[in-house]
């Protein structure tokens, strides 16, 4: 099971805020219906948190998506993010 925070695709944020990608893959601010919208179209098993706040802004209900996955996390969030840009254009 791999944990996916919003906060790790987006492209405005630093590593050390908590992207996890390159900012040739990051998107601009995403949200968690876009993420579920991308896993769904990638035909995954996710399970959404929508009250859960990312441990470095625990302040701010940004939500989290929990996904059945084989590879790395690095992967998965990679091919979200990469599935959100088609989707956005």
């Amino acid at each position: 099971m791999i944990t996916i925070w919003p906060q790790y695709l987006d492209k405005n944020l630093s590593l050390n805020e908590g992207r996890k990608i390159s900012k040739e893959y990051a998107v601009s601010n995403p949200t968690i219906a876009e993420i579920e919208r991308a896993l769904k179209r990638l035909g995954f098993t996710y399970n959404s948190q929508k009250e859960r706040a990312y441990p470095g802004k625990w302040y701010e209900k940004s939500g989290r998506v929990l996904v059945e996955y084989e590879n790395t996390k690095l992967e998965l969030i990679k091919e979200v993010s990469l599935k959100i840009k088609e989707i956005r254009k």
